[in-house]
């Protein structure tokens, strides 16, 4: 394995290891089930895959190029990672926690909202399309290089996200009890909300300062 290809490796782990809506989001569906949790990581790392087959078809470049439609899948991304914090905190107002109204969902929900969650981050294939490049080295052909960076990066996920999943189901003994269950909801809860309204927040600060 060339220099090259380990530093991207080493770059590529901590992306997919950073704290964020997909991390969180793997957390409360493990919370459900060690099955809803691996199907949401499975879901997370679906997302991923489609990000790096559009940065390596250049539909990157295209989110790149028009910036109106970068701003519209932000706002959507946004939206649908609010959804998904404000559901959560609304379960704490209910006799029932969210483990227990999930418990008969089966993989689908989980899955759709694993992929939806990453799928909806337009910020993705702009990262893999300035970070890619940076590993091909010169006078290698560029298609092959990248598509071998691309499922590193799948790799990566598809081994941390369920890991993440699967802790959280050896901790579920614990985390189940309904103190605290409310606490991890609340804690998912907010932080989702939080990251959702961060990123509802950015694309119309930037609309309003391109506007003024």
């Amino acid at each position: 394995m060339d220099g090259q290809l380990i530093a991207f490796t080493g770059v590529a782990a901590g992306m997919v290891a950073m704290p964020g809506a997909d991390f969180t989001v793997v957390v409360r569906n493990a919370l459900v089930s060690r099955r809803a949790g691996v199907a949401s990581a499975l879901g997370v790392a679906g997302g991923l895959l489609l990000h790096t087959a559009l940065a390596v078809a250049g539909v990157a470049a295209v989110l790149a190029a028009v910036p109106a439609l970068f701003r519209a899948l932000q706002l959507l991304g946004g939206a649908y990672v609010l959804y998904l914090g404000v559901r959560t905190l609304r379960s704490l107002s209910r006799a029932d926690t969210a483990v227990e109204e999930e418990s008969g969902t089966g993989a689908v929900r989980p899955l759709r909202q694993g992929f939806v969650t990453n799928a909806l981050n337009p910020k993705a294939p702009i990262t893999f399309l300035s970070l890619l490049p940076q590993f091909v080295p010169a006078g290698q052909p560029a298609l092959p290089r990248t598509l071998l960076l691309a499922l590193i990066v799948v790799a990566l996920a598809l081994v941390w996200f369920p890991a993440v999943a699967l802790l959280v189901d050896r901790l579920g003994r614990w985390l189940r009890r309904p103190r605290a269950a409310r606490l991890v909801a609340a804690v998912t809860g907010t932080a989702l909300t939080v990251l959702g309204v961060v990123l509802l927040l950015e694309p119309l600060l930037a609309l309003g300062r391109g506007s003024a």
